[in-house]
């Protein structure tokens, strides 16, 4: 069986995941460092973004798969993943604006994305719910 609605947020989450990673090779190459940062908070901002899109972005993208095998409805799906893009969008993009301090973006985002998380296990335990209870 295929997971077309998940496919395509995963399609969205690959090509952040190389724009986060092109920022990230930006700075190692300005300073010539192959691991860890240096005192520059853009470097350090750019790492995190990256690594927290790493962090939970694969957790939501199995939960939708797994949703979606398991006939959750496709709407409540798309959805749940535009919730999961969009979050992870607006965390990036508010982490590298607000050079890792507080941003608005970035909180919004990191809602999104606890939000989408929360769903998707609602969906899944729904899901197994109706089936085996």
């Amino acid at each position: 069986m295929i997971v077309p609605v998940t496919a395509v947020f995963a399609a969205a989450i690959g090509l952040l995941l190389l724009v986060l990673s092109g920022q990230v090779v930006k700075y190692r190459l300005k300073y010539r460092k192959g691991m860890g940062v240096n005192d520059d908070r853009e470097f350090e901002a750019a790492v995190r973004a990256h690594a927290n899109l790493i962090e939970y972005a694969p957790v939501g993208l199995i939960m939708l798969a797994i949703a979606e095998l398991n006939g959750v409805s496709s709407s409540l799906i798309y959805w749940t993943g535009m919730a999961l893009v969009v979050g992870r969008i607006l965390h990036a993009w508010g982490m590298i604006n607000g050079k890792g301090g507080p941003h608005k973006a970035r909180m919004a985002g990191i809602l999104l994305t606890w939000l989408a998380i929360l769903v998707a296990a609602v969906l899944l335990l729904w899901n197994v719910w109706q089936v085996y209870g």
